[in-house]
């Protein structure tokens, strides 16, 4: 090798292996959301222990944003929707708030929690540092509901439901009014009603609030009709009943947008439908371009039951839930996807590569700028060793890209380590630590509960550097995201063990984002898209492309407009069955590849016409 080529070796060496500043002006995050979910408190299962959070709700008040959820003893803030800190109110009646509601209205922020028997409505002018107050400390019954004693013994019987449960509050701007939408149940439709709430009013908290309207049934499932609204994994359980919940109500363009969540939040195709109307309460037309908001493959799956709001820039976000279902049913977490209207009124929300780092914006988005990085999983099914492992519990886990197999260490002591083997050295961006909870034993709060460790890498698996060093971490980081400050050439990705807070050391995944040099991949050939007998179900099928490590699935209402996205990995079938469409719709449907390098071409775009 002539003698200025070993020069340049050396010195990309030198560069590759150099200390790299991580997370210090991180400007990307990749879901699910890195927060630190709380341990859910009660006994369940026979004693198993586990974090989760799901039902999100965001809102964005002052110059700070609030993200409230199910199950947890408090809520998060953050001034920039990337760091979140955890805020413990100095009043909290609740017991773990279940599906809350937020309003923004007169300079206050209103929580209200579900509920079956009376609850509290609560204030705050001041929620960064804790501080709530009682608007009423119970709120007025639903009229013609059954009701409940806080004892939940019967009191009065009614042709509704008791509730409100999964409740959303709406202010519409151009009149003052506040409504008030609920409803989860697999028989029974999503309510609305015009609340009475004097937001100026200087009487006694119970004159405060009180239906100004009676409630009415403003939305049903149609299962026969929207495929999506079908139970079970890739709405496989035929005609069993499935769930509506999950209200939220966004107006835009002078026009109503209630979302709802369906089929059920233990499912991959848990997603987000919409109805339209020109008035608060309806009547609601049904939108054609349904689920619009769908994330049934790839590592976190599921994106229903969130609520949708705008930044400071002006961009609009939506929020959901994504399922991991092991230790119990309704183990989750968050996701959150960038989000929007078109000029005509159409209502979407782009989950495409919806768990691969996405950038924060910190201007408005031009239309079709997208959020997505470029940057592409490294670590997919490449060889993981570990320094201990339980049996059935292999390293070998920590790259299938599914967050329900995970590696168990023989011991949670400092020390122990997992090493990723990228295969090549190409430039690593990203890194996402996930663990699980295997016999974690934990309830509720305590200070030991904070995730430590150091992440190194390495080119040539001898010399190390430290690329993360969270070893003096003082929070829990279930799903720690990582962003280098500095790119690094990495062959090793290096998991060095300090503390998790569970009695065992698990880890599902451990997921590695960057670039390999390299053309991206070629487009799919061969795409067959054939609506079936029951037109709420097409077969796609293509040409497999070499070297490809997965395929995005796209389809919407128009070539332009191809917002819905399932994503496939290579060692899958390169055809499938879609169940998620609604009858006597036109469907666009095309295909990209990914690999390490980049994303193809876009496929001829193939049309499943109307039936």
């Amino acid at each position: 090798m002539p003698r200025h080529a070993l020069l340049f070796a050396a010195l990309a060496i030198a560069i590759a292996i150099a200390p790299v500043a991580a997370h210090a002006a991180q400007r990307t995050y990749a879901n699910p959301l890195d927060i630190d979910y709380r341990y859910a408190w009660e006994v369940m299962n026979d004693n198993v222990s586990f974090r989760t959070g799901a039902d999100p709700v965001i809102v964005r008040y002052g110059d700070a944003y609030y993200l409230f959820q199910t199950m947890a003893d408090g809520y998060w803030m953050s001034k920039d929707l990337l760091h979140w800190d955890f805020v413990k109110p100095d009043h909290w009646p609740f017991d773990g708030n279940v599906a809350p509601a937020t309003l923004v209205a007169d300079g206050k922020l209103f929580l209200m929690q579900s509920a079956f028997v009376p609850k509290p409505l609560m204030v705050s002018t001041d929620p960064a540092h804790g501080t709530w107050a009682f608007w009423t400390h119970q709120l007025p019954p639903v009229p013609g509901a059954t009701r409940y004693d806080p004892a939940g013994k019967l009191e009065v019987r009614g042709p509704l439901p008791p509730g409100p449960w999964d409740p959303g509050l709406f202010r519409d701007d151009d009149d003052g009014k506040v409504y008030l939408y609920w409803g989860s149940s697999d028989t029974l439709p999503i309510y609305g009603a015009q609340l009475d709430m004097r937001l100026d009013s200087t009487e006694g908290e119970g004159k405060r609030l009180a239906f100004a309207t009676q409630p009415q049934a403003l939305l049903h499932l149609d299962p026969a009709n929207h495929g999506w609204e079908r139970f079970g994994p890739d709405h496989t359980m035929g005609d069993k009943p499935a769930y509506m919940e999950g209200s939220w109500m966004n107006k835009r363009g002078g026009r109503y947008y209630l979302q709802y969540g369906a089929p059920g939040t233990e499912y991959n195709v848990y997603g987000t439908g919409v109805y339209v109307a020109d008035a608060p309460l309806g009547p609601f037309t049904y939108a054609p371009y349904n689920p619009v908001g769908y994330k049934p493959g790839g590592f976190a799956t599921g994106a229903g039951h969130g609520s949708t709001f705008d930044d400071a820039y002006g961009n609009t976000w939506n929020t959901g839930t994504t399922w991991l279902g092991v230790n119990q049913t309704f183990e989750r977490r968050i996701v959150m996807f960038p989000a929007g209207w078109h000029a005509d009124g159409e209502m979407w929300v782009d989950t495409r590569f919806g768990d691969f780092p996405q950038r924060m914006p910190d201007h408005a988005l031009r239309e079709g700028e997208s959020t997505f990085t470029g940057w592409m999983l490294l670590s997919y099914r490449k060889k993981a060793t570990a320094s201990s492992s339980l049996p059935d519990h292999p390293a070998a886990l920590l790259t299938d890209e599914n967050p329900r197999t995970f590696w168990v260490a023989k011991t949670n002591q400092a020390g122990e380590t997992v090493t990723v083997d990228l295969g090549g050295t190409p430039t690593v961006r990203a890194v996402q630590v996930n663990y699980a909870d295997y016999q974690s034993g934990r309830y509720g709060d305590a200070p030991d509960i904070v995730t430590q460790f150091v992440l190194e890498g390495s080119t040539d698996g001898k010399t190390w550097t430290t690329i993360a060093d969270l070893s003096s971490s003082d929070r829990d980081r279930p799903n720690a995201y990582i962003e280098l400050d500095t790119p690094a050439r990495l062959r090793y990705i290096r998991y060095v063990h300090k503390h998790v807070g569970a009695k065992h050391l698990a880890i599902s995944d451990i997921r590695v984002f960057g670039n390999a040099e390299g053309k991206a991949p070629a487009a799919p050939q061969g795409l067959v898209a054939v609506r079936g007998q029951d037109t709420r179900e097409a077969t796609i099928r293509w040409s497999a492309v070499k070297g490809a490590v997965g395929y995005n699935v796209r389809w919407g209402l128009a070539a332009d407009r191809l917002h819905s996205t399932y994503q496939r990995f290579a060692d899958q079938p390169t055809s499938f069955t879609l169940r998620s469409l609604n009858r006597g719709v036109r469907y666009v449907v095309a295909i990209e590849a990914f690999d390490e390098h980049g994303v193809s071409e876009l496929s001829q775009t193939v049309e499943l016409p109307a039936r």
